[in-house]
């Protein structure tokens, strides 16, 4: 398990707890720290009108990276005509180097549930599904021992704690490409469909799993709703940035010491995160930070005052997304990087868009020529332009921000793109680009010859 960084003792842990359980799904433990609290206020005192006005004055925000403000799409499903409507939890984590949603089920998963069943409970879904990464199977039985439990003690079911409420739910393991993190591709992984994303609108709000109105959040998400619901909306809003309150979890992995995940209260910097995780390994110059996984922006050492916030990232040309900061030294070339993550995501690309199926695999082209000392002298304009298109035509995310590693490497680290292209050099060592170009020169003389 990876583990928990420490951070100061007055930073409150809405998703992580004050104190760690030695058995995360001992009910007993959890319900004397706490758990279930929540769901309690949320059945006896409030009701679902009252709950959806909490947290929306929490100024709760979806933590699978977009940041869509919670509540309005608790009232886009509560609005619905009448009839069957869903609530699902996203678990299923992609990125590599994440794993912020796998250590929150493995260890806090009745916080999951709570929040699962408060949301069903306040927008009308009887039906409520946690959808989680098949490859976590740790996190698998945690959860599926917590519903267990929890529905034997009256926490779920048929007449949830004797309210005559109804949340019936179950734990779905999926398995698939990293595109099933994107929240149409997941419902369609649920209905055994190909995984592929759909236009919006309609969001899943009106027309989700099974044409029915459904609503999706990432598993962060849902840890925080019954710790708005216990301590109330202005304890949430005032912690971290006023225009999206609360903390954030965040893994911190590369050229630091000492890797890890930790929760902080939005607006702190990147510079503090990666203080959290010891620095940069041996004092070596910070060279750049991957934050936002695959499809994430590599930003200079003088960004790292940026604050880790949704707002501020994507100004900053990168996003929260899987909740990941890659540390990188001067050691690391940024354009061999960019070019390795836009191949990756060019390879996890679903295929359903000419844009995507085709520019991103060019975009990717472009960036193993650079690195390969076979760039064109138009292939810096050719990738401005494609990325251009790819975004301004894309129908999910990926596809959106697939393109960001390259775009912010040309933004912010011309002249080390400039010495591949121009000069044939990369500046940390990493490419040949010459003796590459040389290379492919000589074999097609001995090939003509």
């Amino acid at each position: 398990m990876t583990p928990i960084l420490p951070t100061p003792a007055a930073w409150p842990r809405p998703l992580l707890g004050d104190v760690p359980l030695e058995d995360p799904t001992d009910l007993d433990a959890a319900v004397r720290a706490g758990a279930f609290a929540g769901l309690s206020r949320a059945l006896n005192h409030l009701g679902p009108t009252l709950t959806t006005i909490t947290v929306a004055e929490s100024g709760l925000r979806g933590r699978g990276g977009a940041g869509y403000p919670a509540a309005d799409k608790w009232r886009a499903v509560a609005a619905a005509p009448e009839g069957i409507r869903y609530a699902v939890a996203n678990g299923y984590e992609a990125d590599p180097a994440g794993g912020t949603n796998h250590h929150l089920m493995s260890t806090r998963p009745f916080a999951i549930v709570e929040g699962l069943a408060i949301a069903a409970l306040a927008v009308g879904a009887e039906e409520a599904i946690l959808a989680v990464r098949a490859e976590y199977a740790d996190a698998v039985a945690a959860l599926e021992l917590a519903v267990a439990e929890a529905g034997e003690a009256g926490y779920l079911g048929d007449d949830v704690l004797g309210s005559g409420h109804t949340v019936r739910m179950t734990v779905r393991a999926v398995q698939g490409a990293y595109m099933l993190g994107e929240e149409t591709v997941l419902l369609k992984a649920l209905e055994g469909r190909r995984g592929q994303p759909e236009q919006r609108p309609p969001y899943p709000s009106e027309r989700g799993l099974w044409g029915r109105p459904t609503l999706v959040h990432n598993v962060a998400t849902l840890a925080a709703i019954p710790w708005i619901v216990v301590h109330g909306a202005d304890a949430f809003r005032s912690i971290g940035d006023p225009d999206a309150p609360g903390t954030l979890l965040v893994s911190v992995s590369g050229a630091v010491p000492g890797p890890g995940i930790l929760e902080v209260p939005t607006g702190t910097s990147l510079a503090e995160i990666v203080a959290f995780a010891g620095g940069v390994t041996d004092g070596r110059p910070l060279k750049a930070l991957l934050v936002g996984g695959p499809s994430g922006g590599l930003l200079p050492a003088g960004l790292a005052t940026t604050p880790y916030t949704f707002g501020a990232l994507r100004a900053a040309g990168a996003h929260v997304g899987s909740g990941s900061v890659v540390v990188a030294d001067d050691r690391t070339c940024v354009l061999d990087l960019a070019r390795l993550l836009t191949r990756y995501c060019a390879d996890e690309a679903c295929g359903k868009t000419i844009p995507c199926r085709i520019g991103l695999r060019r975009v990717s082209e472009i960036g193993e020529r650079m690195v390969s000392g076979l760039a064109r002298p138009t292939d810096p304009q050719l990738l401005a332009d494609l990325g251009a298109d790819i975004v301004a035509s894309a129908l999910c995310d990926h596809e959106r921000l697939a393109t960001g590693p390259l775009a912010s490497v040309m933004r912010y680290f011309g002249p080390e793109v400039d010495a591949h292209i121009l000069r044939g050099v990369c500046p940390a060592g990493v490419c040949a680009p010459i003796g590459s170009a040389v290379a492919a020169g000589s074999a097609a003389t001995t090939h003509g010859g």
